[in-house]
Parts: C-alpha cells; sequence; structure tokens
C-alpha cells in the first residue's frame, strides 16, 4: 500500500480563504490531480479517509471546504456517527449555509481550486478529474461543464438535483463538457428520482457526452458515507470500483 501525506492547506478565493485537505503519496512526486467535493456534511474525518484512499492509488487529492465563507471546517459541529434522530437538526443549521452557494460562487472557487492544482508541485500538469458526493456530484457536473479546459473525468455519487427543472440546473451544460462522466445514482433516493435520472441521460447522451450512469439498486442516499446511517458497504465499494476505473482510463 502507498504510503501517503496528508495536511491542511488554504486556498485563496475571490472572496476570502477556503481550508482544504490535500493528499498524495508520500514520495511527493507529481500526480494526477482529483478535485473532491464534499457532501453537506462537510469536510470531517471520513472524507479525509477517502481523499487518502484515492491518493494511496497514485492520485494527489484536494478536498476544499466549499462552505468556507461560514468559517473553516467544521463548519457545523458533526457527531462521529450521523443518525436519522440527528439528522434533522444537522439540516436545519447546514440548510441556509447550502443555499447560498450559488452555482455562480461555486464555480468560481472552482477556479480557485483549479488554479492552487496547476500551481503545486505534488500535482502533475495537464487536465485534472472531478468527483463529488451528494451536493457534491453537482459540483462536480458544473465543474465539468465550466472549465471544459481543465476537466478530463469527472464522476458524481448519490447526487441531488441533478437535473431539475431549473435554468441553473448542471445538466443544461451537458453541451459544454468535453470530459468522461460517471454517475452512481442510489435507487432509493428522493433527491434524485427516476425522471432527473432519465433527463441527465439524455441530455448526455444528446449533447455527445461520453458517459456511464448506474443505478445502484437497494442503495440509499449517502450510501459511501460510513459515519451515516445510509451507509451501504457493497455499494460503497462498487463505486470505489467504478472511480478507480474512471481515473485510471482518462487520467
Amino acid at each position: 500500500m502507498t504510503a501517503v501525506q496528508g495536511s491542511t492547506v488554504d486556498i485563496t478565493t475571490e472572496d476570502g480563504t477556503a481550508d482544504a485537505y490535500l493528499t498524495h503519496p508520500a514520495d511527493g512526486g507529481p500526480r494526477p490531480a482529483v478535485l473532491f467535493y464534499m457532501d453537506a456534511f462537510g469536510l470531517r474525518p471520513r472524507l479525509r479517509a477517502m481523499a487518502d484512499r484515492l491518493a494511496e492509488a497514485g492520485y494527489t487529492v484536494l478536498v476544499p471546504n466549499v462552505f468556507y465563507r461560514h468559517g473553516r471546517s467544521p463548519v457545523v459541529e458533526l457527531p462521529e456517527f450521523i443518525d436519522p434522530v440527528a439528522r434533522p437538526e444537522i439540516f436545519q443549521r447546514i440548510g441556509p449555509i447550502l443555499r447560498e452557494l450559488t452555482p455562480e460562487l461555486a464555480m468560481r472557487d472552482a477556479g480557485a481550486y483549479l488554479r492552487w492544482l496547476a500551481g503545486h508541485p505534488a500535482a502533475a500538469g495537464g487536465p485534472v478529474a472531478v468527483t463529488g458526493y451528494c451536493m457534491g456530484a453537482v459540483l462536480s457536473l458544473h465543474t465539468a461543464g465550466t472549465y471544459p479546459d481543465r476537466v478530463a473525468a469527472a464522476a458524481g455519487f448519490h447526487g441531488a438535483r441533478l437535473a431539475p427543472d431549473a435554468p441553473d440546473s448542471p445538466h443544461l451544460l451537458a453541451d459544454r463538457i468535453t470530459a468522461e462522466l460517471y454517475f452512481g445514482h442510489a435507487d432509493q433516493d428522493p433527491s434524485m428520482p427516476e425522471e432527473q435520472i432519465e433527463w441527465l441521460e439524455q441530455a448526455l447522451t444528446a449533447a455527445g457526452v461520453r458517459h456511464r450512469c448506474e443505478v445502484y439498486t437497494g442503495a440509499r442516499h449517502g450510501y459511501t458515507q460510513a459515519d451515516t446511517a445510509a451507509y451501504d458497504k457493497e455499494a460503497d465499494e462498487r463505486h470505489w470500483t467504478a472511480l478507480l476505473d474512471l481515473l485510471n482510463r482518462t487520467l
């Protein structure tokens, strides 16, 4: 197993300073870069562990705190294990923060993250990959459409509202995407209903985007997150297989 080195870094954006977790193989050599977007619960030990697993596979991984305008992580204090009883109170605090992160602000930040990676010695030159979870899947799709010259691959897992009937829906950027995409949907996920799965598939196909969208039967929203009650080990391992296959093929 490859030894990895992780650290907290600060990234200057147009609106302030975003704290982030950076991890890469400990040898320090430049490796293909992956921009890793958090879920709504934020930058925490589970996401650091996931980023480390990607680094062990040979990548330099950056996990920004996309809620940095409201403070350094953890922006919202969380229990070690997020059970259904705790979720309503947590989302009561997270909801207003999440709604303030408009696509415009998020993509302005994405430009800063990509520029920072381009200048870091642990990140190899050339295009990057993007992966995201829950709300991060939306950011992943937006980033692929907003920075097509920088993104070679983009993935999203248990993504929420990837193709809503809204003028700023990320699926409407399909005709700008040059990356190869992968989405792993949870079939027990009310935030990504069957019609949105179909609309996303139709938009990507019509635009000629190389992609694969799969539905994980029996999985719930959040199936990759081992610190929540939604965790599904089988679905999580399936996600790792799909993600690493995409990265190995495109970077």
